[in-house]
């Protein structure tokens, strides 16, 4: 009953508290009439007025004037635009900031991410600042960037300009064997990070199983990928988990688990939060959709990933998860191979090409297969893809939400309309999805970021050098939803 009627409340506020007048001689830029306006706390029916990149207004009947662009969302849901924390661009990947936005934004994501390799001799705010320039350059959809350090003791010593810069977050693998070589050191930068207000990802395999197993699999014959699951098995994700959680309680740190994959170690993950610690949750999508049996078959390659596809028993805890608030968000992880590269034949359990391009339908078949089945509500579906994302990475209230004062990042979203999938409709340079011909019923229309039309009808409408890093702010202790 509590939380139905602060529901409400929030929904009130929206459509009678939020009004604002606009200055005499300003006419709104833009009007999104009619929409039905979905955040975590809720829906309402309204119009939305945008002036100058940020939203204005949100009431009935705003006025508009000459030059005002306006667009009827009549039938139609008014979401946040997405965020994904979680993708590659760049270097030896298929995709840039270009085809990465335009696969983002056609799939009604509005600010993407990257992760910054540092050079072990170029210090990591130069390499940022590189990075920085290309997607100024190359950015159609908004940007966030993630480092990711090597050298903890190079990163220690910077972090608090890091944070002044606005780069709140940072990861570390470590799933690779040179994180056992530095752990304390490592356990140092991650103190300063909690201290500096910057959120640490981690990518959570022991490396030591990881690499044993897999070596005895090439051993014993068995190093085709129909064995990854078993040659990366989820021990390894548990243990890296739990070690994980200990840092955390040990400085009071927060800690951000990517792409987690079984249900032991979403256990582990959630046995932490019961006691208090911050410790937040990302999935995959393709653990969402796939599970292993995947790996049997002669495309195997496609649907390698680190950690591997897992049982249905763990795609199923997964799903709770997200319904139970255990998970917080949904990265894409999308790394941009083409079919050929993830077809290639010589890969093994221990030498193989791990991701997928995924930028462009993680939030339809989020909606697809989890809104219309019933498995999460659609406030839990903008929580776990806009809302939860935007608070842990710097981003709220600018972007996550939609209210009067935040960036007009909206997407209309055909809640009916049905298609299927085809590698020909993949904005991403891959040029493939590894869901084509699946049927899936919810798309984007519409997206527009910081009151510009950016895609529409199918169509990328904006232009790269148009997105730009996007503002944030230090960490801080977030309600996620």
């Amino acid at each position: 009953m509590l939380r139905s009627a602060l529901r409400a409340h929030a929904v009130g506020l929206i459509t009678c508290c939020l009004n604002a007048v606009p200055a005499a001689g300003q006419p709104l830029e833009l009007i999104v009439r009619n929409g039905t306006i979905v955040t975590v706390d809720g829906s309402t029916t309204a119009d939305i007025g945008v002036r100058d990149g940020v939203i204005t207004e949100i009431g009935t009947g705003l006025a508009g004037g000459a030059g005002t662009r306006e667009i009827d969302a009549g039938g139609r849901l008014v979401l946040p635009g997405g965020i994904d924390p979680h993708a590659h661009l760049g270097g030896n990947w298929v995709d840039d900031y270009t085809s990465g936005s335009a696969a983002a934004l056609a799939g009604g994501i509005t600010t993407i991410s990257n992760f910054v390799s540092i050079p072990r001799d170029v210090p990591v705010t130069d390499a940022l600042g590189q990075a920085a320039r290309q997607v100024e350059a190359q950015g159609i959809a908004d940007v966030i960037l993630h480092p990711i350090v090597g050298n903890p003791d190079d990163v220690t010593s910077r972090l608090e300009a890091l944070a002044a810069a606005g780069y709140v977050s940072l990861k570390v693998f470590m799933v690779r064997p040179a994180f056992d070589r530095t752990v304390p050191e490592f356990l140092n930068m991650l103190d300063g990070a909690g201290d500096a207000g910057i959120l640490t990802m981690l990518h959570s395999e022991d490396a030591a199983i990881v690499s044993t197993t897999a070596a005895r699999y090439m051993l014993e014959g068995r190093g085709a990928l129909r064995y990854y699951a078993d040659a990366r098995p989820p021990l390894a994700e548990v243990v890296a988990s739990q070690r994980a959680v200990a840092f955390s309680e040990a400085t009071g740190a927060p800690v951000y688990l990517v792409h987690v994959s079984s249900a032991r170690a979403l256990a582990v993950a959630e046995a932490a939060q019961a006691r208090g610690l911050p410790v937040y949750v990302e999935t995959r999508p393709i653990f969402l959709h796939e599970t292993r049996d995947r790996l049997e078959q002669p495309d195997a390659g496609l649907y390698v990933s680190q950690p591997p596809l897992r049982t249905q028993a763990d795609q199923d805890a997964l799903w709770d998860g997200l319904a139970r608030g255990v998970i917080h968000t949904i990265g894409t992880d999308h790394v941009p191979y083409t079919r050929e590269q993830k077809l290639d034949p010589t890969q093994t359990v221990q030498r193989h090409r791990a991701g997928s391009n995924n930028l462009q339908v993680m939030r339809p078949m989020l909606y697809s297969e989890g809104v219309r089945t019933g498995r999460i509500t659609l406030e839990q579906f903008v929580a776990v893809t806009a809302t939860n994302p935007a608070k842990l990475f710097g981003l709220y209230p600018a972007k996550g939400t939609i209210a009067v004062g935040t960036d007009a990042d909206l997407v209309l979203w055909d809640p009916d309309d049905t298609r299927t999938i085809r590698d020909e409709d993949a904005l991403s340079n891959t040029g493939f999805s590894i869901y084509a011909g699946r049927e899936v019923t919810g798309w984007p229309v519409m997206t527009i970021r910081r009151g510009e039309v950016v895609y529409e009808n199918g169509a990328v409408t904006g232009t790269p050098g148009t997105g730009r890093l996007a503002p944030r702010t230090r960490w801080q202790r977030p309600a996620l939803n």
